[in-house]
């Protein structure tokens, strides 16, 4: 499975997409009682955003994507966490990985931002059999795409974005909250304990930073060629300008299934 994270989008995802706050990774290990014995599971994990402060709190990390580039470059930024194991894969590989590490010897499987590209529900079902009593499933995800926050400068962005595209961008990723609670409905039917945490911020970006946020959520094929990238650029310039400070509101959401 390739989703398009590849070739100099990676660039842009490792240095635009933000990390998580301490209290969001506190909040996944406080509520499945991690420890220094304990093994963790971080699908979808791209440069690491999630993949590296775990490794903090457990033993063990296995950090899971499908793209080759996204898993050198975590390698290669994390070289001296020499608790983490980066392996090329996806969520429909995680029965595999269970003949491999054994049954009920995971504590945390934890989904950053990534969940919407997976089947959830499957997903689910399949991790129960490696998690460990008390072990479970964490879905962080890490705030509102930026062109669909509740701004003017964020409006003037998703034009600019959707001319550029030719389609409009409603879907939030995963973020709503109706996606947010299918997603705990989903993990209580599969028979979790369910919780709930938040960390709420905002934070000012760089009209650069939302650039090159916007091109690290685009596949190597919708990023326009360096030419072509030049003349976009200067069209969300325009459009922006008259909108800063650009004030992102930032509402990261943990829902985590204990086994």
């Amino acid at each position: 499975m390739d989703l398009g994270f590849s070739g100099e989008v990676t660039d842009f995802y490792h240095k635009y997409r933000r990390g998580y706050p301490a209290a969001a990774i506190d909040a996944v290990a406080r509520t499945l009682h991690l420890t220094e014995d304990d093994i963790a599971i971080d699908l979808g994990c791209g440069t690491g955003q999630v993949t590296v402060p775990l490794a903090a709190r457990v033993r063990a990390v296995v950090g899971i994507d499908p793209s080759p580039d996204m898993l050198a470059r975590a390698r290669k930024e994390a070289h001296d966490k020499t608790n983490v194991l980066w392996l090329l894969g996806a969520d429909t590989d995680l029965p595999h990985l269970a003949m491999v590490v054994g049954e009920q010897s995971v504590a945390a499987i934890t989904v950053g931002q990534a969940l919407h590209w997976m089947d959830h529900e499957t997903l689910f079902r399949a991790a129960k059999p490696l998690l460990r009593p008390g072990g479970g499933i964490a879905i962080l995800t890490n705030g509102t795409p930026l062109w669909q926050q509740p701004a003017d400068w964020s409006r003037a962005l998703r034009a600019v974005m959707e001319e550029w595209l030719g389609t409009s961008l409603s879907y939030a990723c995963g973020t709503d909250e109706q996606t947010q609670e299918a997603y705990a409905d989903a993990l209580a039917s599969a028979g979790y304990d369910v919780t709930r945490a938040a960390v709420d911020y905002a934070e000012d970006l760089t009209l650069d930073q939302v650039i090159g946020t916007v091109f690290s959520a685009a596949s190597e094929e919708l990023l326009p060629r360096p030419s072509q990238r030049k003349t976009l650029t200067n069209q969300f310039r325009r459009a922006l300008a008259r909108h800063e400070p650009y004030r992102e509101q930032v509402h990261v959401a943990v829902i985590i299934g204990r086994r």
